[in-house]
């Protein structure tokens, strides 16, 4: 029986790990590693992007795409269209056999496909099963696009707010120029909110958005891919003649194995 199984997505988590490990490196040979932890800086760059994200979205939005974002970001949720074809194959058959009953027996990995032949086999007409999968896939899509907007909106504040930590830290350089004491601290404000707001954004919240974006692309397209094939298994077509009509959500070099039923069915 196959699961659906929840695999990291290594880039991510690679990539981010590398772009805070080669920066923290290169800190480290400079040595003096203390010198770049600073509470005011971490708090006006991380509490001011929160903030302004909290201020452009509803609360429970931020919240729910924060989690969304973050799962499908760095947990490779998304299926191949090759091996969701060769699923829909399988239902097809089962269904050819043994009718939309035997479809309640038959494993599947995805949840959405999985919900789509439980539709099936209930007794769901052709027209409402469309329907009813293409509702579910919109919700879907735009939980991706509120994750995408939310990372990408905290992308922006944090270095807008990492030069308002530089300002802060300025001025109070300037107001404080006869105490020669308090000109380091001011000054370590001044340029760790600006390097805390960079890193926050360029090594965090923006790459996630950029791979929310390129994840949504996929998604879209694999979830039109079940429906298309739900929808044929449910008028009762046959295996090859869904392989077919499938066969072009699949890239060109991934069409090979899946050519001779289009070819006999021609």
């Amino acid at each position: 029986m196959r699961v659906n199984q929840v695999r990291m997505d290594i880039a991510t988590i690679g990539g981010i790990i590398a772009g805070f490990f080669v920066i923290g490196l290169a800190i480290a040979m400079g040595g003096a590693v203390g010198v770049f932890f600073n509470a005011p800086s971490f708090l006006i760059v991380i509490g001011g992007a929160v903030s302004a994200t909290v201020l452009r979205f509803p609360i429970d939005t931020v919240l729910g795409a924060l989690r969304t974002g973050a799962r499908i970001a760095f947990l490779d949720h998304q299926r191949e269209p090759r091996e969701l074809l060769e699923e829909v194959r399988t239902l097809a058959n089962v269904a050819r056999r043994q009718g939309p009953m035997g479809l309640e027996r038959c494993p599947v990995s995805d949840p959405f496909l999985a919900r789509g032949k439980q539709m099936i086999a209930d007794g769901l007409p052709t027209e409402h099963l469309r329907e009813q999968l293409i509702r579910e896939r919109e919700l879907d899509i735009q939980r991706l696009v509120d994750g995408e907007k939310i990372f990408r909106a905290i992308g922006e504040a944090a270095p807008a707010f990492g030069m308002i930590g530089t300002i802060v830290g300025l001025v109070k350089m300037l107001w404080t120029m006869d105490d020669p004491s308090t000109i380091g601290p001011s000054m370590a404000i001044a340029l760790l909110t600006t390097l805390y707001g960079a890193l926050v954004a360029y090594v965090f919240a923006l790459p996630i958005a950029d791979k929310l974006a390129m994840k949504l692309e996929g998604q879209q397209s694999n979830l039109s891919l079940i429906i298309d094939g739900l929808c044929q298994i449910s008028d009762r077509k046959s295996p090859d003649a869904i392989t077919d009509m499938l066969i072009v959500y699949l890239p060109e070099k991934a069409r090979g194995p899946f050519a001779p039923a289009s070819s006999l069915a021609g």
